[in-house]
C-alpha cells in the first residue's frame, strides 16, 4: 500500500497527486502510474497521470505548478501522434480519452474524471529496456560539463574548443542509466548502455533516437524554436502473462516535453552561455545557486 500522501489539491488548484481506485499504482517523478484491465486485443494496458509535480537532479520539488501536467500531456501527445505519423517508431500511446478510463476508478476515489482531463494516457504496457536515450544537438548540461573535464560526451569525442551551448557538428546519441526515484541517473558510453540492454537492442535504439530527435529538431526549427537535447524511453510490449511479445521496441513515457528535452528560442539564440529557454533549465539554475552557496545538497527533499 503506498505512503499516505496529502491532499491531491492544493490552494492553487494543482494537483500534486492522483488518488483512483485503480489497482498497481506507482508514483514517479511526475506522473502516476495505474493498471487498467486488458483492450479488447488483450493487450494489458496503464493509466498514465502527469501531475504538477516538478523535478529536478532527480528530486520531486515540494511546489507543484498548476496546469503543468495538462500541457505535458498535451506536448507529449502530440510529438507521439506525429512520430506515429512519420513511421519513425510505434508507440504505446492508446487514447488520451478521460471517458474511457473505468467508473469504478472514480467510486471512492480523491479524483475526480474533472480532475484528470487532459492529464492522461491510456498506454499498452511494456518492459522497460533500464537505459535512458539522449540525443544531443548542442552541448549543454550535463554534456556541457562532461566536455569541460574530458573532452567527450558518454565516450564520444568531440572537437577541441567548444562553447557552451554550441551546435554539435552532427547529433550525438548519448545513454544514461535509468535508476529508481530518488537517484542520479548516469551517463555512460555506448558500450555500457550495451552490456546493460544488449547491443543488438541498443544499436536500434540509437538510431531511432537519431531519427526521432532529426524530424522533431527539423519540425520545431521551422517553427522558431531549437530542440538542444531530449531524452527518450523505450519499452518490449508485453502480453497477458508480462512477457514480451516479440514485437520490436517502442516509445513509452513522455516525449519531447520541457520536463525531457531543452527547448530554446530561435530568435535570441547565442552560443557561449546559458539560453533562454522553454523548459526548467531556470529552476536547475536556480537550484544550482543553493548549492554554490552550500544550502541544498541536490537530495531530497528539495527546497
Amino acid at each position: 500500500m503506498p505512503p499516505a500522501t496529502p491532499s491531491p489539491l492544493p490552494a492553487n488548484g494543482a494537483l500534486l497527486h492522483s488518488d483512483l481506485s485503480l489497482p498497481g499504482l506507482r508514483r514517479g517523478k511526475v506522473r502516476d502510474i495505474y493498471d487498467l484491465p486488458p483492450d479488447a486485443k488483450g493487450w494489458p494496458r496503464l493509466l498514465i497521470v502527469a501531475s504538477d509535480r516538478i523535478s529536478a537532479f532527480d528530486v520531486v520539488m515540494p511546489t507543484p505548478i498548476a496546469g503543468k501536467g495538462r500541457l505535458l500531456t498535451a506536448l507529449s501527445t502530440f510529438w507521439l501522434r506525429l512520430i506515429e505519423s512519420k513511421g519513425l517508431c510505434a508507440t504505446h500511446l492508446i487514447s488520451g480519452d478521460v471517458a474511457q478510463v473505468p467508473a469504478a476508478a472514480f467510486a471512492t476515489a480523491g479524483t475526480s474524471q474533472a480532475d484528470l482531463a487532459g492529464r492522461i494516457m491510456i498506454v499498452r504496457k511494456t518492459r522497460v529496456i533500464p537505459i535512458e536515450c539522449v540525443a544531443r544537438g548542442y552541448v549543454e548540461g550535463s554534456g556541457w560539463k562532461e566536455y569541460q573535464a574530458t573532452g567527450a560526451i558518454c565516450g564520444v569525442k568531440l572537437p577541441a574548443s567548444l562553447t557552451q551551448c554550441q551546435k554539435l557538428p552532427e547529433p550525438i546519441f548519448t545513454p544514461a542509466t535509468k535508476e529508481e526515484l530518488g537517484k542520479h541517473d548516469e551517463n555512460v558510453t555506448f558500450e555500457r548502455a550495451c552490456a546493460i540492454a544488449g547491443r543488438e537492442v541498443m544499436e536500434t535504439l540509437r538510431s531511432t533516437t537519431l531519427a526521432i530527435y532529426a524530424a522533431a529538431a527539423a519540425h520545431a526549427l521551422a517553427r522558431g524554436v531549437i530542440i538542444a537535447d531530449t531524452k527518450f524511453e523505450f519499452g518490449l510490449p508485453v502480453n497477458a502473462a508480462g512477457e514480451p511479445t516479440g514485437e520490436p521496441p517502442i516509445l513509452i513515457d513522455e516525449a519531447l516535453t520541457p520536463d525531457s528535452s531543452r527547448f530554446w528560442p530561435l530568435d535570441s539564440y547565442a552560443p557561449g552561455k546559458s539560453q533562454k529557454s522553454y523548459d526548467k533549465q531556470y529552476l536547475r539554475e536556480y537550484l544550482e545557486s543553493l548549492v554554490a552557496k552550500g544550502s541544498w545538497g541536490k537530495r531530497a527533499p528539495g527546497p
